[in-house]
């Protein structure tokens, strides 16, 4: 099933880790905020055994959520805003100089969270460079498009840039997939183990790590994306829940396998590669990318 019920976040993977003994190197805390309205999850794998289990490299992994994240009130983008502010200030420590790379096809909309964000940066690097501003952080950035667009691994494009502008710290921006339609458009991703672009769908890049760049990255992601089989996988769990409800049916379960199974007699191959997207999706990208290049631009001190 992992192969086709695709999740990007970590929150949501950890949901399926059978083992919750002290020592099965993950640590996980909770965090509200607002009244509750805002949910921050932090994860954080510790070792290798925390790694197996969860299918993602050490590190840190904050998931921010709430149901308000997808209405237009903007006094909950504030609060939102902030909460991401300062969550990032805690993983990016004393950076002076700062690359934000809008990952994403800004021409497909479900992709374009990336380079919306950019687009509201304040950038600084040639203001400073000219003299114009003074003791601010240095910031670029670059929507580098898809590799159909351009031809060229975004890999490829950042190890010559950071090369030339030696930032001190990356942030990636790109949307994700999410396996329940409860997440899409109102959950928020921070994690400082890099990204891997387009792996969500399938269309596995270079990955853009410390490792690959020699400079530590930070990922920002917001799931816009759910797949078919994922959709078909939920149902089939509410079936089941709904035959163990009815009296004499209560032996009624399902291996994730028998699951797996069913799911693939439900779809076609080309359903299997297939993702939906919210009917409001336009309205959420245009946003989240604002609450995104908000909690960026509260770095300023000018």
């Amino acid at each position: 099933m992992e192969k086709f019920v695709r999740s990007d976040l970590a929150l949501e993977l950890n949901e399926d880790i059978k083992d919750d003994s002290l020592d099965n190197g993950i640590k996980i805390e909770t965090k509200y905020r607002c009244g509750g309205k805002i949910k921050e999850t932090i994860i954080t794998i510790l070792n290798a055994k925390g790694e197996k289990l969860l299918g993602k490299p050490q590190g840190t992994y904050i998931t921010i959520e709430g149901d308000e994240l997808n209405e237009s009130d903007e006094d909950i983008h504030k609060d939102f805003s902030v909460s991401l502010a300062d969550n990032l200030r805690q993983l990016i420590g004393d950076c002076k100089k700062l690359l934000v790379i809008g990952l994403g096809n800004r021409h497909i909309t479900p992709d374009a969270l990336g380079p919306l964000v950019v687009d509201n940066l304040f950038i600084t690097r040639h203001l400073i460079s000219e003299g114009i501003i003074t003791d601010s952080l240095e910031l670029s950035a670059i929507s580098p498009g898809v590799m159909a667009q351009t031809g060229i691994e975004t890999y490829e494009m950042l190890s010559s840039l950071c090369n030339k502008i030696k930032p001190d710290l990356i942030i990636a921006i790109d949307a994700l997939a999410a396996r329940e339609p409860s997440r899409l458009g109102r959950t928020i991703q921070i994690c400082d183990t890099g990204i891997s672009p387009g792996a969500g769908v399938g269309n596995n890049r270079a990955k853009l790590n410390y490792e690959t760049l020699g400079i530590k990255v930070i990922a920002i992601g917001v799931p816009t994306v759910i797949s078919v089989p994922a959709i078909v996988n939920q149902a089939i769990e509410g079936m089941v829940n709904f035959f163990v409800s009815i009296p004499g049916h209560d032996k009624l379960e399902l291996t994730e396998e028998e699951k797996y199974n069913l799911t693939c007699n439900f779809l076609d191959d080309k359903l299997c590669t297939m993702f939906v997207t919210p009917k409001n999706v336009d309205e959420s990208v245009k946003r989240i990318s604002y609450t995104i290049s908000e909690a960026i631009n509260s770095f300023f001190e000018l």
